[in-house]
Parts: C-alpha cells; sequence; structure tokens
C-alpha cells in the first residue's frame, strides 16, 4: 500500500502558532488598539438604543484595513453585554456577499429563532412581499434595530437604490420598533450613487477612518502575536517589518496580519522553529500575486479587453506606449471579439483603474507643446497575464497581433 500523498508534508511540518485563528482578519479581539475614539464617537451615536430612542443614521468611511468592519463588530459584541432587557437587535450585513434587494431584505427578515413556517423562503416570493413580511417581523419584536451595511457601495453597484430606500422608508410604517442605517464603504465618493430619494433620507452622520501608521500596525500585530505565539517563536524585527510593508502601501491591518500568517505557515511547511523575515518576503512575494490574479479574473469584460490591448503591444516589443497606442489596439481587438467599443476617453478611465490596481503603471508624461499623455507600461507578473489569457472571452485571440504602434520620444 503507497503512503498517503500528505504524509511527508505532515512529518516535516512544525507548528509555531499555538492559535492561528488569532491570526484571521475576522477575529475580533477584546481590545482594539487606535480605535478608542472612533468607538467612542459611535458608541455615542448607538448608545440611544440602550433607552429605546432610535439613534442617527450613519456611514463609515475609510480604506480597507482601517478597522471599520471590526469596530462595528466590536461595537455589536458590546451593545448585548449591555442590553439587558433585550431591547435591541444589531444585524450585521456584509453587502459583498450579499448583494440582491431580495437577499438583504431575507437576512433580515428571517432570524435564528422562527418557526420554519413563518420564515421567509429562500426565493420565490415578490420584493414586495419579502418587504412587507420583514417589516412585519420586525414590528413584532418591539426592539431598536441596528442594521451594518458592510461594503454598502457594493449594494448599490448590484442592485440599486430599491433596498436602501425601503430600508430608510421602513419607520414610517411601524409602531413598535424603530430601525438604523450604518453604511461601511471605503469609497468615499459612493454616496454619488445614491438617487435623491435615499440621499435626503439617510442624512445621520459621517465618519472617516484614517489609515494606521507603522507603529500602530506595530502594537495590533504585537497584540495577536501574544496570544497566538510563545514566546521566542517570532524573530526580532519581524512584527515591525510586517507592519512597515503595509504602512509603506496603505496602512492597511489586513496586509499586516496577512503577511504574518502566511509567513507563519511558510514557516511551518519548511519545517522551521522560528518565523523570520525571510518567511514574511516569500509571504509579500506569495500575497501580492494572488491579489494581481485575483483582480484580473474579477475585472470587467471591457477592462480585460483594454487589458489585453496592453499586453499584446508589450509582447510586440513596446515597453511602453500611449493612451492612442491602446486605444487602436482596443478597437482592433474589439472587432476580433465581436463586441462593443467605448469612446477614448472612457478607455483612459479604464487604464487609470487598472494603474491603481497596480496591473499597469500609467503616469502622465508631458510633451510640451504636442500635449501630456499616459505612458502606459505594463506591471503585472507573467502568471497573471496567463490568467487573462486562459479567460474564455480572450480565446479567439490566439493568433492575434496588434496594428502598429507610435514610438514614445
Amino acid at each position: 500500500m503507497t503512503d498517503s500523498i500528505f504524509k511527508r508534508y505532515r512529518e516535516k511540518r512544525n507548528t509555531i502558532a499555538r492559535n492561528k485563528n488569532i491570526l484571521q482578519t475576522s477575529y475580533i479581539p477584546d481590545q482594539l488598539p487606535h480605535r478608542s475614539k472612533e468607538i467612542d464617537q459611535i458608541a455615542s451615536v448607538i448608545a440611544a438604543a440602550l433607552s429605546g430612542e432610535k439613534p442617527s443614521n450613519m456611514m463609515i468611511f475609510g480604506k480597507t484595513g482601517t478597522g471599520k468592519t471590526a469596530v462595528m463588530k466590536y461595537i455589536g459584541n458590546e451593545l448585548k453585554k449591555e442590553d439587558a432587557c433585550g431591547g435591541c437587535e444589531f444585524v450585521y450585513i456584509n453587502c459583498q456577499v450579499t448583494d440582491t434587494h431580495y437577499g438583504i431584505l431575507y437576512t433580515i427578515g428571517n432570524p435564528e429563532q422562527t418557526d420554519v413556517d413563518d420564515r421567509i423562503p429562500y426565493t420565490g416570493w415578490s420584493t414586495e412581499k419579502v418587504f412587507s413580511k420583514m417589516r412585519e417581523y420586525i414590528d413584532s419584536e418591539n426592539k431598536i434595530f441596528i442594521i451594518v451595511l458592510d461594503e454598502i457601495d457594493k449594494l448599490l453597484i448590484k442592485s440599486g437604490n430599491d433596498v436602501l430606500h425601503h430600508l430608510l422608508i421602513i419607520n414610517e410604517n411601524l409602531r413598535n420598533s424603530k430601525v438604523s442605517i450604518v453604511g461601511i464603504s471605503n469609497n468615499l465618493k459612493f454616496t454619488e450613487r445614491m438617487d435623491s430619494r435615499v440621499h435626503s433620507r439617510f442624512g445621520g452622520e459621517n465618519m472617516v477612518f484614517e489609515p494606521y501608521t507603522s507603529e500602530e500596525l506595530e502594537d495590533i500585530l504585537r497584540e495577536r502575536v501574544k496570544l497566538a505565539f510563545d514566546e521566542g517563536s517570532i524573530e526580532d524585527g519581524v512584527i515591525a517589518y510586517c507592519a512597515a510593508l503595509s504602512a509603506r502601501e496603505t496602512g492597511d491591518a489586513r496586509r499586516a496580519l496577512d503577511f504574518l500568517r502566511v509567513a507563519t505557515d511558510i514557516a511551518e511547511r519548511n519545517g522551521d522553529a522560528v518565523v523570520t523575515e525571510a518567511h514574511v518576503k516569500s509571504a509579500k512575494n506569495k500575497i501580492e500575486m494572488n491579489i494581481v490574479i485575483e483582480a484580473i479574473k474579477t475585472l470587467t469584460s471591457q477592462s480585460k479587453t483594454v487589458l489585453m490591448s496592453i499586453v499584446k503591444n508589450t509582447e510586440e516589443g513596446s515597453r511602453t506606449m500611449t493612451t492612442g497606442d491602446v486605444y487602436t489596439a482596443y478597437k482592433s481587438i474589439s472587432d476580433v471579439l465581436g463586441t462593443s467599443v467605448l469612446t477614448q476617453r472612457r478607455v483612459t478611465d479604464l487604464i487609470s483603474e487598472l494603474d491603481m490596481l497596480g496591473i499597469i503603471y500609467a503616469p502622465v508624461r508631458s510633451y510640451g507643446k504636442a500635449g501630456r499623455t499616459k505612458e502606459i507600461e505594463l506591471s503585472a507578473p507573467k502568471e497573471a497575464i496567463d490568467v487573462l489569457k486562459e479567460d474564455e472571452l480572450m480565446k479567439p485571440l490566439k493568433k492575434y497581433r496588434p496594428p502598429k504602434q507610435t514610438t514614445l520620444m
């Protein structure tokens, strides 16, 4: 009988972390370093619910990894502890996961302890019927409902304004309960997607979470390390290195935790006894590769076409190219694929988005009287570009070659 394919890996693996779950971004610690001000401000608003009053609606903004979700979940836990009379209901919904009108109403209207015959079905009802059932349930509870919509901008992109409108007008039809909405977004401009009826009703208070500094990220990691590792399991300098890498990029606590967690995985798989900076460097390369690949997979078809235009020009020997060069190739590729052609201005916007994702590098260069243009260069690694080429949309381009382009001075 042959040995299991896992045997040699299990024998080699050395467990370093005592509790690796603590390194997960989903873990909510008892203390949230450097977010006491934000916690106090939000708690001062939510506290009204404990007196039976409806708190103001709130919008919380901030870049990814600035603690928005952790703070709201922490406050939700604290609210449940304080709510001895059971007069509050804290409902958290991640709109990147639940992103449809029906799904949001279904989640709110189907608490865990409800008779099966009285539940909203997973599908099959009209939106109006689901909303009516959800409203009936909320009012029967005689509570103050705090509904947190994380990644709320994703909901508006996918499902429009109707679900928010339903939630914002619900108080007009409730006799016993009240509903407050807390939206969380990393897009400061997302409210521009709200139509006037939603924007005027949302009102409430706004708060912005600033990115963490390197020193603050060190404190966050140090607290997690105390809980997750035995003393001596982490090489001196690893915590500071993870924090510095993340602070240099975005001040993202999630990224800093990812660096440490993946570095620990790599060290354990190697059979090493201590997590070192070398493990963190390997983790950084692995994480960044995965992020770029995932970003390319989730691009819209038009963005993929623009990126492929840059790829094809690069393969023809053009290390850098202008927006005009990309647009010429884009129109040609769109013709081959049989897809609609956007204006050059819109393609320029898509180029800027690819630049922000780090898939390409596209600084604006001035050529004096000749004007200004983006000088575009592909920066995604070969492995990520291979993912794009294998996309079903791009298969007709196997033998495609772009039109000859101009040469940048």
